[in-house]
């Protein structure tokens, strides 16, 4: 489990297919921290640690991972929000996040305001996520509250140490975003359409 609290961006320095799968090697300050078997969200997305050495840490993403997730597009030298799980006797900073991706998000717009940034994403609504006004959404691993809820889109507020300590001072118009809905909202839309 996790909070949706961004620990650290790191750096993709290889990227290997292997059959299905694909190999991702990120270069972050905690990677000596780290330990085979652990698990770390990689711009949201829970992957298992496979290799180590000082500096850097391997994770594998299966093809399902892959088709929901905006990983397949990962490049050397992108930047990806990084975030060990949540400690059991820690604080919930955040939100319940699990790191199961749901769905990919298009962003739509980039807004800079006087001191923070507004970002608009679509996404596929028929898959039958759901957001609300001041609900919690975690896009690319970030914990968020949304401002503006549509049937297909909405928008998020990000203040200057966000967007300083986050990928989201790359993310541009046209990118494509992780997307995990609010667990609670997902069980009571699930009940509610019985």
């Amino acid at each position: 489990m996790f909070t949706g609290i961004v620990e650290f961006t790191g750096q993709v320095i290889a990227l290997q297919e292997d059959k299905g799968n694909l190999n991702i090697t990120a270069s972050s300050p905690f990677s000596a921290e780290l330990k085979i078997d652990q698990s770390v969200a990689h711009n949201g997305v829970c992957l298992t640690i496979v290799a180590l050495d000082e500096h850097a840490h391997t994770v594998t993403a299966v093809e399902e991972t892959l088709q929901k997730s905006n990983l397949r597009a990962l490049a050397i030298g992108d930047f990806i929000n990084l975030e060990r799980c949540m400690q059991m006797n820690g604080r919930l900073d955040g939100h319940i996040v699990q790191g199961h991706v749901d769905q990919t998000a298009i962003c739509v717009a980039v807004n800079e305001l006087e001191g923070s940034w507004f970002y608009i994403f679509e996404y596929d609504s028929s898959i039958g996520n759901i957001t609300v006004e001041k609900g919690s959404i975690c896009v690319n691993g970030v914990s968020l509250t949304v401002v503006n809820s549509e049937a297909n889109r909405f928008s998020i507020a990000i203040i200057p140490y966000t967007h300083e300590h986050t990928n989201f001072k790359q993310l541009k118009r046209g990118d494509t975003v992780n997307l995990e809905f609010d667990i609670i909202g997902k069980y009571v839309a699930r009940l509610l359409n019985k």
